[in-house]
């Protein structure tokens, strides 16, 4: 006997998560965006949340992902082309994100003679990019990196004058053809080595200068290796190898820019030795790849290239805590859209108290993530600011260190909201749950963002005094906070939190800013239950304890995506 089919839900199924304006169903987006300078975005925001949050973009991700990028090393007649193919819908999403100009908005006024870059610029794209991820997070690794080379290319002029104005369109070009002849190009980077990993001092690419002659923006040949090179379908990449002076002596660790195409329009020799199969970022091509003498250009001083390319990873770190928050606040809707609509034992998931205990401790990370990761944006955007540069630097490996930390047990939980439904293939939830590691691994693991706070302490005290004192004034006289803001200036006088103990240190650092920014911007309901759990009370592992006492029926009110 056949079942009937079900068209009016009798078998207890939650309708399908979709066609969802990824903006205005989320409240704390919305107001973050708006406190922290990127109001003026928020109709063009709404617009692009219809987008993201179309049932269309989530086909686009599921084909993208289901159907992975391939490479190709020869063309038919066996010349070398090392070309990735990816399936049309990847494109689709390239092409959707960068009609919003993720990949180059925050450097659009470079366009103009005297353009001045617009106040709020970084937290607006950060609110697409936020729904970006949630749409398909693969298609993302690009986008970033095209934006956060651009900093790296500007500290090079004649090479940034070649090369910036290709970026800036809001178009995307897929088209494997020498710069010149596309409408927009993608650039990519490759620092690691099979020896060296996270030691990328430990390279041992080799770059010559052509014509015997090196130096900042000269024409050298690469021989050598990256372990990873991200987005091997960029027009260009900026690596790092060890440059030889013209006597053969070694000049240093020096950054380089490598494009896909010689100046003659002939393909330059990057060799794909194959791409990696990785556990999630699927619909994204990351690749081995051999310089068999690729033609290049030096950009920035000889010598210096992890402290010239550092600006692009310090860009690629706020896009990875943004997407992180992005992907829990994705996660944490289907959880509650499914609650909403599930009955169990007679009433809906949704009122079974254990259920809001989960719930709503789960929208409290969320939360707090979305609150840290937008005002590092704002950090960003004042770079004038000393105040805004102290919180820059000391901030972004903190809220990169936490934010990437607690997405993936957060996405299993909420995955468990969802049961059986939650871990097949038709839900969106597994495809999440194998993203978020990567922005806790890419563009340094927990263990490196703590020793980069470890030389921001060292090194730059005034900064960390700086933020400091913003925490305490945003305290104000709430006794929890200002207990939390003690213990941590007494860390500061400990040599062994700069240490063994760094983990402890920066977690405390990410968790009292998220605090005292939804202290003073959150409803009641949210930023008391933040700081009753995660500042004091007993200790936890899982969620869904410690709330309750809290009211968790206004915070998963607040968090729900449906209207009530």
């Amino acid at each position: 006997m056949v079942a009937p089919t079900d068209k009016s839900g009798e078998f207890n199924q939650s309708p399908p998560f979709e066609d969802v304006n990824l903006f205005t169903s989320d409240a704390a987006l919305a107001e973050a965006i708006d406190r922290e300078g990127g109001g003026y975005a928020a109709r063009a925001l709404g617009a692009f949340g219809v987008i993201t949050g179309s049932a269309e973009a989530q086909e686009r991700a599921r084909l993208a992902n289901e159907h992975v990028p391939r490479l190709a090393t020869h063309d038919r007649y066996g010349n070398r082309r090392d070309t990735v193919t990816f399936h049309p819908a990847y494109h689709t999403l390239m092409r959707t994100s960068c009609a919003e100009g993720l990949h180059s908005s925050v450097w659009s006024h470079l366009a103009d003679r005297n353009g001045v870059r617009r106040t709020g610029a970084y937290v607006a794209r950060a609110g697409a990019f936020y729904m970006a991820a949630q749409m398909e997070a693969g298609h993302c690794c690009p986008i970033t990196m095209t934006s956060a080379a651009v900093p790296v290319l500007l500290q090079q002029p004649e090479i940034a004058a070649e090369w910036v104005p290709r970026v800036l369109p809001f178009e995307y070009d897929p088209s494997f053809a020498p710069p010149g002849a596309k409408t927009a190009i993608t650039l990519g980077m490759g620092m690691t080595e099979r020896q060296g990993g996270t030691d990328v001092r430990a390279a041992t690419t080799v770059a010559e200068p052509i014509g015997g002659k090196g130096g900042p923006g000269r024409e050298y040949r690469l021989t050598g290796h990256k372990w990873f090179l991200s987005a091997p379908m960029s027009d260009a990449f900026l690596v790092l190898a060890q440059a030889q002076s013209s006597d053969g002596s070694n000049g240093g660790l020096t950054c380089f820019l490598v494009p896909r195409f010689l100046p003659d329009g002939s393909v330059n020799a990057l060799h794909f030795l194959r791409l990696k199969d990785k556990l999630g970022n699927r619909s994204n091509a990351s690749s081995e790849v051999e310089f068999h003498g690729a033609y290049a250009r030096a950009v920035g001083e000889i010598g210096r290239g992890v402290a010239t390319i550092i600006e692009m990873v310090t860009h690629t770190r706020l896009d990875c805590a943004v997407s992180s928050a992005g992907l829990m606040r994705s996660a944490l809707a289907n959880a509650i859209h499914h609650a909403e609509h599930r009955s169990v034992f007679g009433r809906t998931l949704v009122d079974q108290p254990l259920m809001q205990q989960v719930l709503a401790d789960l929208a409290l990370d969320v939360e707090a993530a979305t609150a840290l990761a937008f005002r590092l944006a704002r950090a960003f955007d004042r770079s004038n600011d000393p105040r805004a540069s102290a919180w820059r630097r000391l901030m972004t490996p903190v809220t990169k260190y936490w934010v990437c930390k607690i997405a993936p047990p957060m996405v299993a939980e909420a995955m468990e909201c969802l049961g059986g439904n939650g871990y097949v293939e038709e839900a969106p939830l597994a495809r999440l749950y194998r993203e978020v590691p990567v922005n806790s691994i890419w563009e340094g693991s927990g263990n490196v963002m703590a020793l980069d706070v470890a030389r921001v302490l060292q090194r730059e005290p005034m900064a960390v005094e700086s933020v400091m004192e913003e925490l305490l004034a945003g305290a104000g006289d709430d006794q929890h906070l200002r207990r939390a803001h003690a213990r941590i200036e007494g860390m500061l006088q400990e040599p062994k939190f700069l240490d063994a103990r760094g983990r402890t240190l920066v977690e405390s650092f990410a968790v009292l800013a998220a605090a005292t920014i939804l202290r003073v911007h959150a409803p009641p309901a949210v930023a008391d239950a933040f700081i009753a759990t995660r500042l004091f009370g007993d200790p936890r592992q899982t969620y869904g304890q410690g709330l309750e006492h809290a009211d968790v029926r206004a915070i998963i009110a607040r968090a729900s995506p449906n209207e009530s």
